[in-house]
């Protein structure tokens, strides 16, 4: 499993730092004023409907059925199945990608009420031409969802680059010959469209003679709607950190300029989040799915006790190292073109409160699979809702004292009040099965993650390379020099307190993944 989730993971950080580069672009081009909100509540709209689908969210639905028909009845049955979902899936985005474009403006009315006049009209033109993305996204995510039930994860792990490389090729021409701001963000809009075609042509060339999902068919009969009806809530659960932050946007709407802060401050959480996140979607649900249904007590323990350490352990240090670098990074990454200093500061302060329920997030990452793999999305799916709930209510709240940051901490409460709602479900429902010497190493993996937090906390005020006044390329040493410090800390200290080993990383890399996922 180890290795299959560094596959994924490499993919998903290529995918992210790929990301990073592409909003700074973004930021460099629009800023944060009117039309960088409107364009960024857009995106954040199609791109929660997009996650929907993707990273990891329609194989906690669609890996476990295609299994249990290929075990019981074959790989042709499998594959008609794949086949109607594929085909049922993306008449059905069609549709529904004509319906949301037709109310788009009462969408936006809904999701950033603060909106009017120009900014709301940008708003809806920008949605609209990202809205094609969405009718190639489900099929494509079909076909990666098939290729990660068999145990193939690179494909799934490297074909979200594309969405971000067509961005940045666009943006280059775009920076090369300065527009308009207005004129970029459409330009830039009707790109997302188009990305999502690419992605899906690639896919079907790639695929070119795979029998998996064939026939193609469109049909809702009885077994469909069963699968539909379990997958949907399965999806919406998957897709929480995004709800969240649109849940902050509809708050932070009203106020200038804070959605595009709080859209930058997820960026940088979305780094952590995606590499565990997404591998745990990606490779936790086809692993849990098999030893489940093996029924094999030792194996369902020893996969959920490797989900919760690998979480843990690269999530708290990744939150101690956002909080504590806050400003060098959003300085670095953000603040050039639009984006000013003014604009650094209050991004830093919201991604301060962000990071705090990044360790929630991961954990959800981590419980959602257990139950997943038993089929079981309605509790996932009630926990997700009630902490939109408290998230938009502390947002209110908070967000009336405090501004943008007090909306990012009302996010992280929602964020805690999804995981504590998973664990006591799962405690209640199945109970969790976490080996004992995961007990013994995840208070060590804390102290160690604690230990590195302090020294970059004791380190940084005296880097003089992180000041606004060095010069960009000396910033971006510095700072490098500080997390790789703060990384060869950690992992010593992991050493030091008997958690792992260089021998023993390089054992759990080398061990090949399960390819066929029935054994």
């Amino acid at each position: 499993m180890i290795r299959a989730f560094l596959t994924v993971s490499s993919g998903t950080l290529a995918s992210r730092l790929l990301g990073f580069v592409r909003d700074a672009m973004i930021a460099a081009l629009l800023g944060t004023g009117a039309v960088a909100d409107a364009f960024l509540v857009a995106f954040q709209l199609v791109n929660v409907i997009r996650r929907l689908l993707t990273e990891g969210a329609l194989n906690a639905a669609l890996v476990p059925a295609w299994l249990r028909l290929r075990e019981t009845e074959g790989d042709a049955a499998a594959g008609r199945f794949a086949g109607r979902v594929l085909g049922t899936i993306g008449a059905g985005l069609i549709a529904l990608t004509v319906a949301i474009g037709l109310v788009m403006p009462w969408v936006i009315a809904l999701v950033a009420p603060g909106f009017a006049g120009a900014t709301l009209q940008l708003a809806v033109t920008d949605a609209r031409l990202m809205l094609p993305y969405l009718a190639f996204a489900g099929p494509a995510t079909v076909l990666l969802a098939l290729s990660s039930a068999q145990g193939r994860f690179a494909l799934t792990a490297f074909a979200p680059l594309l969405f971000n490389i067509a961005l940045i090729a666009v943006m280059l021409a775009l920076l090369a010959s300065p527009h308009e701001a207005g004129a970029v963000a459409t330009v830039l809009a009707a790109t997302v469209g188009a990305a999502g075609f690419l992605q899906l042509a690639i896919l079907m060339l790639r695929r070119r003679g795979d029998r998996l999902a064939t026939p193609l068919r469109v049909i809702l009969d009885s077994e469909m709607r069963g699968f539909l009806g379990r997958a949907l809530p399965g999806m919406i659960a998957s897709s929480a950190p995004q709800l969240l932050i649109v849940a902050g946007a509809v708050i932070a709407s009203s106020s200038p300029s804070a959605v595009s802060w709080l859209y930058f401050a997820n960026r940088l959480i979305e780094l952590p989040l995606g590499i565990v996140g997404v591998a745990m979607g990606t490779v936790l649900i086809p692993e849990l799915t098999r030893v489940v249904r093996g029924g094999d007590g030792l194996a369902i323990a020893h996969a959920e006790s490797r989900a919760l350490e690998l979480a843990v352990g690269l999530a708290l240090p990744a939150t101690l190292g956002l909080i504590v670098l806050s400003e060098p990074i959003v300085r670095l990454l953000f603040e050039h073109g639009a984006f000013a200093a003014t604009d650094t500061a209050a991004t830093a302060r919201a991604l301060v409160f962000l990071a705090l329920g990044l360790p929630a997030q991961v954990l959800v990452k981590a419980l959602s699979p257990a139950f997943f793999a038993r089929e079981d999305t309605s509790a996932p799916l009630i926990a997700t809702l009630k902490a939109i709930v408290v998230a938009i209510i502390a947002a209110v709240l908070l967000g009336h004292f405090f501004g943008a940051a007090g909306i990012a901490g009302a996010i992280a409460l929602g964020a805690w009040s999804q995981a504590l709602a998973l664990v006591r479900s799962g405690a209640a429902t199945f109970g969790f099965s976490i080996e004992r010497a995961s007990r013994q190493r995840l208070p060590r993996i804390i102290a160690a993650a604690v230990l590195m937090g302090a020294l970059l906390w004791l380190v940084g005020p005296f880097s003089g390379a992180l000041g606004a006044g060095t010069h960009r390329f000396v910033q971006a040493l510095g700072l490098l020099a500080l997390i790789a410090a703060g990384l060869a800390l950690y992992a010593a200290l992991l050493a030091a307190f008997g958690v792992t080993g260089w021998r023993e990383a390089v054992q759990a890399i080398r061990q090949p993944p399960v390819r066929d996922l029935r054994a």
